[in-house]
């Protein structure tokens, strides 16, 4: 039957704590292997490939899985990352590519240009819905996917809450929108936001309608995605928590919130999702 594997992201572990050092990076291959992870996704530029690539031992060593979240800032610079995924044994690319087009018609060649490069390396390629990107805005990617029907995406849905500054209950047009959005989704990622944050305490009372709403976005598109695959397929989806400025901190720098705690939680109401979108 279809699987659910629920990764970590490397960054997201990072800690950013004032007067804190960081832990070596092997602690975090080993906290996530112990907790019971799938796999760890990595988020490379190109000038960041060798020291992903010295992790590969890690992943070997603790029995983790790889996904690349592969971030190219010119056309041409997908392939040496895609070389990296394969070298990696990624099992998906994610591409939040750093080539900003602003028409549908200057996008459409740089898809189609990133996807017959991903072919080529016999690699899935997803596009990430993200602020800062190829698909910067919601509306710019509902019609890039409607002129690609090819091109499928990774639903980082907290991006286009912020940058539409949505409101609750959501309006006609929104929910519409994002079910668009879900439709064409094969990965997802764990964070919520609202209107105004682009990534919120998950325990605040002031933030359960908002996950609420998460939650509902989240089973909705796996049983999307139920209804369009096979019974050997296997979705992925991605805890990303990230670290400050991610994070909202108090004066002194200090986070508001425990964010490996909110991680796990994210990963129980994955997997409470994924249940409920059965069988």
């Amino acid at each position: 039957m279809p699987d659910l594997q629920v990764f970590q992201s490397l960054w997201a572990m990072e800690l950013r704590r004032p007067g804190v050092p960081e832990p070596p990076v092997e602690e975090h291959f080993r906290r996530a292997a112990e907790a019971g992870y799938h796999g760890l996704c990595i988020d490379p530029a190109v000038h960041e490939i060798a020291a992903m690539r010295a992790l590969r031992p890690l992943y070997r060593e603790y029995g983790l899985e790889c996904m690349v979240n592969a971030f190219p800032r010119r056309r041409e610079e997908l392939v040496p990352l895609l070389d990296l995924a394969r070298e990696m044994d990624a099992v998906l690319v994610n591409v939040i590519g750093q080539v900003m087009p602003m028409t549908i018609g200057e996008g459409v060649p740089v898809i189609r240009g990133w996807l017959a490069d991903a072919a080529a390396a016999g690699l899935p390629l997803l596009f990430e819905t993200h602020r800062d990107c190829t698909l910067n805005d919601l509306h710019y990617t509902l019609r890039l996917i409607e002129a690609v029907p090819e091109m499928r995406l990774c639903a980082d849905l907290s991006h286009f809450v912020l940058d539409r500054e949505m409101r609750l209950p959501l309006s006609e047009a929104d929910r519409d929108s994002m079910h668009r959005i879900l439709e064409r989704s094969d990965c997802f990622q764990g964070r919520v936001s609202n209107a105004e944050q682009i990534q919120v305490p998950l325990g605040f009372p002031q933030h359960q309608a908002w996950v609420a709403q998460f939650r509902e976005w989240w089973e909705q598109g796996m049983r999307m995605w139920r209804a369009r695959n096979g019974e050997q397929a296997r979705l992925v989806f991605l805890c990303e928590l990230g670290p400050p400025p991610y994070a909202i901190t108090d004066a002194d720098g200090r986070e508001l919130s425990d964010r490996w705690d909110e991680a796990l939680l994210i990963r129980s109401w994955a997997q409470e999702a994924w249940r409920r979108a059965g069988p």
